[in-house]
């Protein structure tokens, strides 16, 4: 049985009535976010997709979804002996199973430098949500010990029609719901198309450069 393309999430959230404006795309969100006092609400960005029913058919396409994302990463961390090396593999094929395409045009986000292993072993966790993503970029830019931040926030368009893609169905009842999640499975290409420095508000005493990088999945 041929795998089936998902349908385009973000033609049905976008464009957005966001604290007083009207964003028509995620890139615009999440720019507002950064730059202006549109507050990153991850909370309510959720609540928003879950009433969706785009997001809805996207969650749902699997029911082992969260349980087999959380035993491929805790597996996939470990290489003490032989047995949980092989397990990603056999969780990887699982999830394959379950796997579909994004569509064309949706854009996820993640935050942080984006590691070397991906184009090789071509396993991505995104989001949906861009006040997700601009939350994790802030947590890990403040375990720098450095007194100038770097905060790294990345948005990659799909533009292939083979990048398989797992939206992850999280627990509503914990603040696990907030990730929003899509576990990239596989691709052909991944590129920097651009990089940009973003002048944000000042919302603290210290230095901060936010760094805004995009991508093309393919």
């Amino acid at each position: 049985m041929g795998k089936l393309t998902l349908p385009l999430l973000d033609s049905s959230l976008y464009p957005q009535f966001w604290q007083q404006q009207i964003l028509p795309n995620p890139q615009s969100l999440l720019i507002a976010m950064l730059t202006t006092d549109v507050i990153p609400d991850a909370d309510a960005f959720t609540r928003q997709l879950l009433a969706n029913d785009t997001y809805q058919e996207w969650i749902n396409s699997s029911v082992f979804g969260r349980y087999l994302h959380r035993n491929f990463t805790a597996f996939s961390q470990q290489t003490e002996d032989s047995f949980n090396s092989d397990m990603p593999t056999l969780f990887r094929q699982e999830l394959m199973r379950h796997a579909q395409y994004l569509p064309l045009g949706q854009v996820l986000f993640f935050a942080g430098d984006l590691l070397k292993s991906v184009r090789q072993i071509k396993v991505l966790v995104t989001t949906v949500n861009p006040a997700t993503a601009i939350i994790n970029a802030q947590k890990l830019s403040e375990q720098s010990t450095m007194s100038h931040l770097t905060m790294v926030i990345n948005q990659i368009e799909i533009t292939g029609q083979q990048v398989l893609g797992f939206p992850i169905r999280h627990n509503k009842r914990t603040s696990e719901r907030l990730r929003n999640e899509v576990l990239i499975l596989d691709f052909q290409n991944l590129r920097l198309v651009n990089e940009t420095s973003v002048i944000t508000k000042k919302r603290s005493n210290i230095d901060e450069t936010i760094l805004l990088r995009s991508y093309e999945l393919r």
